[in-house]
């Protein structure tokens, strides 16, 4: 498998250039979100894809604040003690995804470890203020792992989204180095519950931290164990210079053969790509 370390300084790869986003339909939701001042996490996360899924009706929306009280390698979010929750919050997120006309949502959050629900009641309100304001539109909810506390948990289950998705990040060897606060064999544990409650499930896992390709089938494999139906592979990408390096480039070859593993695996869907995100082509993975 081809893999280019990265030199200080050099340029990222050709493959990691992103068009400028276009269309109709992308104008028509950043003119919304402009004039309602509507949040996404697609927008304040620069996301490479955001053009691409608002002009497929698609939009991603953090909820419980914007402190996380977890201090993760790789994410960009700050850490710290955040602020009380907004009891209108999931009102303010069904209007968003009305006045956007989003035909898919994700919704994802912080981690909110302070919380003794860890936050699963606003979680539950939102989706419930979605279904009220927009019937038509399908939920994935892309959640923490509620520190393992299954209550927490079951409330998620109890509301059904169309999907749930929780992102194992990276490989167990360097778990503790990429998600400080989180646990392997926890996450894995989430998604065996999820499933287990009938929820179609879905992970996350990047690449170039330092993972050797054994390493990364490893993960598929223990991620197919617990039966999650949908996984997406991308390219972790340095988001300031306190963030973790980037250890390697991996190329869009090496991304397409773990594609076909994936679904050689059992996967009904594996986005996998340099530019893939947890949300990406969401509205595919119906099914």
């Amino acid at each position: 498998m081809t893999l280019i370390k990265e030199e200080p300084r050099t340029k990222k790869p050709d493959w990691l250039r992103v068009k400028l986003p276009t269309g109709e339909n992308f104008k028509k939701v950043r003119s919304l979100v402009d004039e309602h001042g509507l949040n996404t996490i697609c927008q304040s996360g620069n996301c490479p894809n955001m053009g691409e899924c608002w002009g497929a009706g698609t939009a991603t929306f953090m909820i419980l604040g914007n402190v996380c009280t977890r201090s993760c390698g790789f994410c960009s979010v700050a850490t710290g003690r955040p602020d009380d929750t907004d009891p209108f919050e999931p009102a303010k997120v069904a209007r968003s995804v009305e006045l956007m006309g989003v035909k898919h949502c994700v919704i994802t959050s912080v981690d909110r470890d302070d919380l003794s629900d860890g936050g699963s009641e606003i979680w539950v309100h939102t989706v419930k203020a979605i279904r009220r304001k927009s019937p038509g539109t399908t939920l994935e909810t892309l959640i923490p792992d509620f520190a393992g506390k299954w209550e927490n948990l079951q409330r998620i289950i109890d509301v059904a989204p169309e999907i749930v998705s929780h992102n194992l990040e990276t490989v167990r060897r360097l778990t503790k180095q990429v998600r400080i606060q989180a646990k392997y064999d926890r996450s894995l544990e989430v998604l065996r519950r999820l499933k287990q409650g009938g929820m179609k499930t879905k992970s996350g896992v990047m690449l170039g931290l330092g993972e050797s390709k054994e390493e990364v089938l490893e993960t598929m494999q223990d991620l197919r164990h617990v039966g999650v139906d949908i996984l997406t592979l991308g390219q972790y990408l340095q988001p300031t210079t306190k963030h973790l390096p980037v250890a390697e480039f991996i190329t869009p070859e090496s991304f397409k053969e773990y594609e076909s593993i994936g679904l050689e695996m059992g996967f009904r869907f594996v986005e996998s790509g340099p530019l893939v995100r947890s949300s990406y082509h969401a509205e595919k993975h119906l099914f």
